[in-house]
């Protein structure tokens, strides 16, 4: 699955003032990251506050990307939760053209156990038309998928293609790398260590900076992957100080404010979340105005 090596970027859903969705920003947002040189694209992933989307808007926002996208690059979509029959219903009578994988995070809240984990995704597997590619980022769901049980999964079913380790543990990660099938991807989930993860062995990234500055980032990982590693921690340390602000206070309120200085959209959010603070967004602005 050469088409998920390198940077793939976990697309905002931006809203107008209104908090409806902006499709106008949302085709210019697809088609800034396109230029910007990255190799996919995730729609309705955490990042786009799926949570708060009802299922017109999702709806709306796939046949938007897809619209913008115009089959340039590949399409993943985010088909996750914590009511497995639910999924598997999904899974089995939702129209999947223009994609290329789904992206189905561990189930949260319910705090299953391995075995839990384990069946939940033999279910999804056993139903997905499409590969499957895991999401594990424990401070969402409060549960870790451990390496063996990720390993297990791809061991057992050969459209499970790659894992989204968002852990933020880096030896995590490398226990992956070193356990994993031959063909098998680990994607970092955390921009910050995506670079050493790529370093150690990894295939790439779901990124959210990577919207924001897609040209540099998505060359960043491409440094990373041909082991040009001091040209691609320049390129790391440039951006540091953006991916630390962006998840400040919370995910996307930050890179909102970066595609607001970038005239992309708006930063508006809906609640449960709230944008980020005055002193937030004026270093946000001063960072994204220095780096153009």
């Amino acid at each position: 699955m050469q088409m998920f090596v390198g940077t793939g970027v976990a697309l905002v859903t931006p809203f107008k003032k209104d908090f409806s969705v902006d499709t106008e920003a949302l085709v210019k947002i697809v088609e800034f990251v396109i230029e910007g040189g990255v190799e996919y694209i995730v729609a309705l992933g955490t990042t786009a506050e799926s949570a708060t989307l009802t299922l017109d808007e999702k709806e709306l926002v796939i046949s938007t990307i897809k619209f913008a996208n115009a089959g340039r690059l590949p399409l993943v979509l985010g088909v996750g939760g914590n009511n497995t029959m639910q999924l598997v219903d999904e899974l089995q009578t939702r129209d999947f053209s223009g994609f290329s994988a789904i992206l189905s995070v561990s189930p949260y809240y319910n705090k299953p156990t391995q075995e839990g984990i384990y069946q939940h995704f033999k279910a999804i597997a056993q139903s997905s038309p499409l590969p499957v590619i895991l999401y594990n980022v424990p401070g969402r769901t409060a549960s870790n998928m451990l390496p063996v049980t990720v390993i297990r999964l791809a061991n057992e079913f050969k459209n499970i293609i790659a894992v989204k380790e968002a852990a933020g543990d880096l030896v995590q990660a490398m226990k992956l790398i070193q356990l994993k099938p031959k063909d098998f991807l680990i994607i970092s989930g955390d921009d910050m260590i995506a670079l050493p993860i790529v370093l150690s062995g990894g295939s790439g990234v779901i990124s959210v900076i990577g919207q924001g500055f897609p040209k540099e980032f998505s060359q960043m990982m491409r440094l990373g992957l041909q082991k040009k590693v001091d040209e691609a921690y320049d390129l790391q340390y440039s951006l540091a100080d953006a991916i630390d602000m962006i998840f400040e206070q919370g995910n996307p309120a930050g890179i909102k404010e970066v595609l607001k200085f970038k005239k992309l959209s708006q930063s508006t959010v809906r609640l449960p979340l709230v944008g980020a603070d005055e002193n937030l967004v004026k270093r946000i602005e001063e960072f994204t105005n220095k780096y153009n």
